[in-house]
């Protein structure tokens, strides 16, 4: 009876989470000051992630539940939410799941992160270093009692990004910091320090909150400083011992932001989804002509091309996706070649996401600059994507300079007769000749001209990749080779000079596949299954008038609110 009782009590819990998640998803937060949806993303991200009840299981082994909550189609709407989100529970929970053997008090604290009782921020970047976390000033001396003074030596060493202001719920953050042992340096670690317990700063720690972001959704990006913040012994997440391997133990702490590399990089396949479904839909729409002669956007060349390109690399990075967890996932794979598969897979997902924001919201007009038609803040929230949990440009560098030096390799193609995996072997084939003859890869030369190489080479590999995944799923071949086309011509001089397709056969090519898929499209968009969550006026007529319909109203008497201006009709009548 007990037992049944219960689980009344969790379907009722659910059904509740569940309803207040649209509720709060549904607000108009176009209407609200950027302070009020600041606070509002927090509430978003506290029943978004109630909603799917994480273990501390699921962090660790990185369950398909994790995975999932990188590709809701909410993670789209309100980009802040996903912040504060993907923080809270990869970096921060993640973290600690990392170091919670044999510490009770950690596994509180884990618990109370999952259930938002508490909010975690994850504080590695410096103001002064940026991706050089290996000389970050931050540090963490160890006192004779056993304790530690926190401390920000410079204006440099402030933290910076992590939103620590008070909102109204305890926060605590994971600080990176130089332990210092009776004045021996030994190496960078994390440390468990509280920031705020709600409605004021702890001592010793200052937050300034930055302007918000423009264009994207806001986040309370804040600076912050230590001024000898004491701190308990238990602070210390690691071995207080002087590692042997400095540069590996603080990969290994940090690895988490190698999951978010892979995880923020998901949100680009519901984003592509969007894209690919307000182009779709404000292209068939739209018409063109004379009442007596007219033509929908559609039917012009100039249209279908982004539009059915979208489509194509959303189905091809939704396979790459899959295919990239389940190899990132493999624990007995080597770390370098699990970090170089999310740091391609990022790469692409940012490259296909912001091509499609800016080609498809040009060919929406002066409706597809605006932001309530989505596209202009998805794109401002991707631009911070590829930023966070590892700058693609600065992943690049490293794997590139990696796999020229032979010192470890990716997965090879299952075509490596396709075009996509002929043009990546064959970018790294011109460019170990060029370091072949460069003094060494640290030398001018090599800074020169292979390191402005280094991120269109990782977005070949992950071109080639997202091709081999597709062709494994079974993608309509129509569909994949649109895909395939639409990779050529971004770099269409390899292909005329390494493979006799001249740039008629390109374009031969791309037109023959887009004929191909056409008659397809509403199908193809139909099953992305993201239609509930497109909220563009644009997206229809009827969502149009909707729009039009609500907005504030000046007439020729003056100035008129949406409740007179409902007295008044209702006068008139």
């Amino acid at each position: 009876m007990s037992l049944s009782i219960s689980l009344v009590h969790c379907s009722i819990i659910n059904s509740l989470v569940g309803w207040l998640v649209n509720l709060t998803w549904k607000i108009n937060h176009h209407r609200l000051s950027y302070h009020q949806r600041a606070l509002l993303a927090y509430e978003r991200a506290k029943l978004l992630g109630l909603a799917y009840g994480f273990s501390k299981e699921d962090l660790a082994d990185l369950t398909c539940k994790f995975w999932d909550l990188h590709t809701d189609p909410l993670t789209v709407i309100d980009g802040a939410a996903t912040t504060l989100l993907t923080i809270q529970y990869n970096l921060a929970a993640g973290t600690l799941v990392q170091h919670s053997e044999g510490r009770a008090d950690v596994d509180v604290l884990i618990d109370d992160l999952l259930t938002f009782k508490k909010i975690g921020q994850f504080m590695l970047t410096e103001v002064g270093h940026g991706l050089d976390v290996g000389n970050l000033e931050t540090t963490a001396t160890r006192l004779p009692s056993g304790d530690y003074s926190l401390h920000t030596p410079t204006l440099s060493a402030a933290k910076f990004m992590p939103p620590t202001v008070p909102v109204g719920t305890p926060t605590i953050g994971i600080v990176f910091a130089r332990l210092l042992v009776d004045g021996e340096d030994r190496g960078i670690r994390p440390f468990l320090v509280p920031l705020n317990d709600g409605d004021q700063m702890c001592a010793g720690v200052t937050a300034r909150l930055m302007p918000y972001r423009e264009l994207s959704s806001p986040v309370n990006h804040s600076i912050t400083t230590f001024d000898h913040v004491r701190l308990p012994g238990s602070a210390l997440l690691g071995s207080l011992e002087k590692s042997m391997f400095p540069r590996l133990e603080l990969l290994n702490s940090m690895w988490r932001v190698a999951i978010g590399s892979i995880a923020l990089g998901s949100i680009g396949v519901p984003a592509m989804k969007v894209y690919s479904a307000i182009g779709a839909s404000y292209s068939r729409r739209r018409f063109i002509g004379s009442i007596s002669d007219q033509r929908p956007l559609l039917s012009f060349r100039t249209q279908q091309i982004p539009v059915l390109t979208a489509v194509a690399r959303t189905y091809a990075l939704d396979a790459f996706r899959r295919w990239a967890v389940a190899h990132f996932s493999d624990t007995s794979e080597d770390p370098r070649v699990r970090h170089g598969i999310a740091a391609c897979f990022k790469a692409v997902a940012v490259q296909f996401t912001q091509c499609a924001s800016l080609e498809i919201s040009e060919r929406c007009g002066a409706q597809g600059i605006q932001s309530v038609n989505m596209m202009t803040n998805m794109h401002a929230e991707m631009r911070g994507i590829a930023i966070a949990e590892g700058d693609i440009l600065g992943l690049s560098i490293r794997l590139v300079t990696e796999l020229l030096l032979e010192r470890y390799r990716l997965p090879i193609s299952e075509n490596p007769q396709s075009l996509l995996a002929r043009h990546e072997a064959g970018l790294f084939k011109e460019n170990r000749t060029m370091l072949a003859s460069a003094p060494s890869h640290r030398s001018p030369e090599f800074s020169k001209f292979i390191l402005p190489r280094c991120q269109p080479m990782v977005e070949a590999i992950g071109h080639r990749m997202a091709y081999d995944a597709a062709a494994a799923s079974g993608m309509m071949p129509s569909l994949l080779h649109l895909y395939e086309c639409s990779i050529v011509k971004l770099d269409p001089a390899w292909y005329v000079e390494n493979a006799a397709l001249s740039r008629r056969d390109q374009d031969d090519a791309e037109s023959r596949a887009l004929d191909d898929v056409l008659p397809h499209l509403t199908s193809f968009v139909e099953q992305m299954d993201i239609e509930p969550y497109v909220r563009a006026p644009i997206r229809s007529d009827t969502a149009w008038d909707a729009f039009v319909n609500q907005l504030e109203v000046f007439e020729g008497a003056g100035h008129v609110s949406l409740d007179e201006r409902g007295a008044l009709m209702k006068a008139r009548l």
